[in-house]
Order: C-alpha cells, then sequence, then structure tokens
C-alpha cells in the first residue's frame, strides 16, 4: 500500500476508525471501500472528528471553518447515513458510528443509486469475508463483544420464562423503543450481489431509539409500530432466523435476524467458534437422548453448526443416530429447539449467567479496557472533550472489577486515575 503513506485523506480517515475499540485494519479492499463512500475531502474531514457525539460549533472548530459550511457539510455526511444525528435538548448532535455496527451496513440498507452497490458488496465480501483481519478484531479481541444473541421466544417453557429478564427478549426491545425502523437486511443485501443470497426475508433489519430515528429521518429506514415490529420479529421466529442485536441492556440500537449463510455474525461465529465471537443467551438446549429419533431437523436449523448427529450405539440398530451438542459452539438462541417437532430438545439454564454491559458508553469503555485502546476514549480530540462525558467514562471503570480497573490505570498512565480508583475502594 506505499500509495497511502503519504497521508491521504483515507489514510487519515484509516487511523480515526482505528481508535475504535473494534479497530479496521488497513487494506486495499477497506480503502476501495472508503473511496466509494467518501469523497477525500470528505475523509479528511472525518478523520478529525472526536469518538464522542458533537455539535456543529465543536465539528466547525475542529475543521477550521465557519459554522454554516460545517452544518452543510454534517448535514450532507447525516443524509447518506455517514453520520448519525441526534437531537438533544433542541440541539442536534452528530456521531460518527464504527465501520460495524455502523456505516458499513447503513450504505447497503436500502437500495440506492448513488454509489455502486455491486462494486461495495465486493469489496465487503473480500474485505469480511475473505481476509480475517478485521472480522477478527470485530468478534474475537476481548471478552466483551459487540453483539449478543436473544433467545428464541416461542420456545421458552413457564420455567424457563421466569428467568428472562426484560433486556434479555427482543419482544421487549420492539415495545419499549422510543423510535423503531425496518430496513434492509445489509448481509443479504451484500450476498444478493455476489448471486449467493438465500430466500431469508430482505426487509427485516431492525434498528431503534436514536440510531433508528435518524435512519428514518434519512430513508435508510422506514418507521414501524410495535405492532408491525412484532409481526416482523414472528416472521422471523417462523423461518428459524436467529436475533442478534447490540450487547447493552439499555437503548438497543439494533437487532439483526440472521440467517446462517449470510450473515457475519453467523459467519463469524462459525469461523471463530472457540473464541466465543458472539455473546450467548443464558440457555443451552438439552437432547432427550432416549427419545431422539435422529432425523437431523436441529443439525439442519443450527446456524453455527453447533448440533450434530452421532451413532445411538444401539446394537439392534447399528444405523441409528441421536443429536449431540457442542456446548463450546452453542449460542443457546433456541432455533434448534422450535425445528424438533417431535418435543426432544428442550432449554436448561447455563450454569453460569451471561453478564451484559449497561448501555454504550458501559460496553465500549470494557472493550477499549481489554484491547489496551482506553486512551483512545479519554484522551481522542481532548480540546472537544466535555465534563459529562469523562464522568460517564469515569464512572464506568469505578464499578469494574479492580483487575480491570488497574488496566485501566495502567493504559492511561494516569496519577489522577489512580487516586479516583483507589479513594472509591476506600
Amino acid at each position: 500500500m506505499a500509495h497511502h503513506t503519504l497521508k491521504s485523506g483515507y489514510s487519515q480517515l484509516v487511523e480515526r476508525l482505528n481508535r475504535f475499540p473494534q479497530g479496521a485494519p488497513p487494506s486495499e479492499a477497506l480503502y476501495g471501500i472508503l473511496k466509494i463512500l467518501f469523497g477525500e475531502r470528505e475523509a479528511e474531514l472525518v478523520s478529525l472528528l472526536p469518538i464522542k457525539p458533537f455539535t456543529v460549533d465543536k465539528a466547525a472548530r475542529a475543521w477550521k471553518m465557519p459554522r454554516a459550511e460545517a452544518q452543510k457539510v454534517l448535514e450532507e455526511l447525516a443524509g447518506r447515513a455517514i453520520l448519525i444525528d441526534i437531537e438533544q435538548d433542541g440541539e442536534m448532535e452528530y456521531v460518527l458510528p464504527p465501520p460495524m455496527a455502523g456505516f458499513f451496513e447503513f450504505s447497503l440498507m436500502r437500495v440506492r443509486g448513488d454509489i455502486d452497490q455491486k462494486a461495495l458488496s465486493e469489496l465487503f465480501y473480500q474485505y469480511l469475508n475473505v481476509e480475517e483481519d478485521f472480522v477478527r478484531e470485530l468478534f474475537t479481541c476481548g471478552e466483551t463483544q459487540l453483539g449478543r444473541v436473544f433467545v428464541h421466544e416461542p420456545v421458552l417453557s413457564n420455567e424457563n420464562a421466569l428467568h428472562v429478564l426484560d433486556y434479555e427478549r427482543a419482544s421487549e426491545v420492539i415495545k419499549t423503543a422510543t423510535h423503531r425502523g425496518i430496513g434492509v437486511c445489509y448481509c443479504r443485501h451484500k450476498m444478493e450481489h455476489l448471486g449467493r443470497a438465500c430466500d431469508a426475508p430482505m426487509d427485516i433489519c431492525m434498528t431503534f431509539n436514536t440510531s433508528a430515528a435518524s435512519l428514518i429521518r434519512h430513508g435508510f429506514a422506514r418507521p414501524v409500530g410495535v405492532e408491525e415490529g412484532l409481526d416482523l420479529l414472528q416472521q422471523a421466529y417462523d423461518r428459524g432466523l436467529v436475533q442478534f442485536g447490540e450487547n447493552v441492556r439499555e437503548s438497543v440500537s439494533f437487532i439483526c435476524n440472521c440467517c446462517g449463510c449470510c450473515c457475519e455474525a453467523m459467519i463469524a461465529a462459525r469461523r471463530f467458534a472457540i473464541l466465543n465471537p458472539v455473546h450467548t443467551t443464558n440457555f443451552l438446549p438439552e437432547v432427550d437422548e432416549a427419545a431422539c429419533t435422529g432425523c437431523g431437523k436441529c443439525v439442519n436449523a443450527c446456524p453455527v453448526e453447533a448440533m450434530t448427529l452421532v451413532s445411538s450405539n444401539d446394537p439392534h440398530r447399528p444405523k441409528a443416530r441421536k443429536a449431540r451438542l457442542n456446548e463450546e459452539l452453542c449460542l443457546g438462541c433456541g432455533v434448534c429447539v422450535r425445528a424438533c417437532t417431535d418435543g426432544h430438545l428442550s432449554l436448561k439454564s447455563r450454569p453460569r449467567r451471561v453478564i451484559t454491559p449497561l448501555n454504550g458508553t458501559h460496553r465500549a469503555v470494557v472493550m477499549a479496557i481489554e484491547r489496551g485502546m482506553l486512551q483512545n476514549l479519554i484522551f481522542d480530540n481532548r480540546v472537544l472533550w466535555s465534563h459529562r462525558a469523562m464522568a460517564a467514562v469515569l464512572g464506568v471503570i469505578l464499578r469494574l472489577p479492580p483487575v480491570k480497573q488497574a488496566l485501566a490505570s495502567t493504559q492511561v498512565k494516569s496519577r489522577y486515575l489512580e487516586t479516583i480508583i483507589r479513594r472509591y475502594r476506600g
């Protein structure tokens, strides 16, 4: 990549993207993606934006341009879903989302003619499905991951239901969201351009709350009410799709309805299975081995190949098979339970509950600590840093286990932070 060594706008943007905890390793495919989505001047301007939400005035100062000009640029970028615009107390704030889940997906959430979506899809496939660096960093670095699986609610028994909290139900996310938007599934849309898409529903990608409001405002998602949202969720259940959403308890921004063949999260779950790339539910399917007929319906339904058929070891039926679960690979989605029409599969609780971060700030801080990138959150564009944002980060750190507090203090090499942690413990 010698032609990118002169600090082009695209090179600067790549450096900016790598301040996110997820990162975006440079490659020719990545530069190709950015050239389709950004003009070079736009790339340079976006590279100067902070990680935290910012106002027009702050962007104008960072860009050293008049406020009216900065606002025009921001509105243009938000109109293409490069930025998310959020109304806060009567003032518009902007934030640059990470590549995923973020502006990569948004670029294919509707059919559009202003960019070459086929060429973009081919580059996405190269960067995400052929090359490994980006997807590996996105899904496998650290213990805390971007996304989590929601349990397949129709298969919950009455006893199971008692142990499922509201934030663990996709239906509750739909019911409680301030805004609900539906867009085209990025994953299947990408595969459609490559001639590899399955026949799962396309118009079923769900966004919520402030992200949905922005995407609806600019035509990248259509608004839906609670009833239609729940109807689409039921369609996803009926098609055996897995609900993969943002790994937070509050203000979930997306839930994808994933197939095993097209969707990035499910592909990553198979590709990096032993590295736990996706947070599971608090359940595991349990096979009634004595009754299992070995029909293979659960095997066909599992999106991550956690269920297999093995010999029943029956001397009277040497060809008889039964289902066997690899618990280390299982997402706990429950799709296989519904596929078992004979009722020989049921859900049981995992021995240890899965911990879900409270909100986006909590997740971002923990991910940054685990990936050795906390300094990027604290010192990124210090001139634009707010006391409110600093308080949010410190609040998360002070509630972490001592081991992660120590990691945080080491990463920022801050006596101030170390002193606060010591006082908090005392």
